[in-house]
């Protein structure tokens, strides 16, 4: 399971939280969405964006108290079935090929950077992940890079 957000307080008297997410797949709040956190699974009954958060209710979380007590709980939901998407958990220890099959390293990291997340590969080389063109079903990157990327 996937960490996806986490409960930072109560919100009003009718057992609404306010979560923060760490993912940009809002759907994971959508009415109908399932959350973990422990041996507990939520069933999000409503929500609204709020000041960069969402404001949720979820089934059976009916008063304050009840709110409360879910205070800093982390939400977990199982990874989305989305062939396009790159997970990190994926991408480390996958091999990275360009388009012509040359390899160029081995994912080490992933470090996040405001314009593009990067590949850190084990040669000290760092990709911007917009260049991944294709993720094949052995595990191998491929990218497009711009020429002079790999010069020293």
């Amino acid at each position: 399971m996937l960490e996806v957000g986490r409960v930072k307080r109560a919100h009003g008297l009718r057992g609404e939280v306010i979560v923060s997410l760490i993912t940009d797949r809002f759907e994971r709040v959508a009415p109908g969405s399932l959350l973990v956190s422990g041996d507990r699974t939520l069933e999000v009954e409503a929500s609204r964006p709020h000041q960069k958060q969402f404001i949720v209710s979820f089934v059976g979380v009916l008063s304050r108290e009840d709110a409360e007590a879910m205070q800093g709980m982390v939400l977990h939901a199982e990874p989305l079935d989305d062939p396009d998407e790159l997970w990190v958990h994926e991408l480390i220890g996958a091999p990275v090929h360009t388009v012509d099959g040359t390899a160029v390293g081995v994912v080490d990291a992933v470090q996040a950077n405001p314009a593009s997340d990067l590949l850190v590969l084990d040669n000290g080389a760092l990709v911007p992940v917009l260049f991944v063109v294709e993720r094949r079903g052995d595990g191998t990157v491929v990218i497009d890079p711009p020429e002079g990327l790999f010069d020293l």
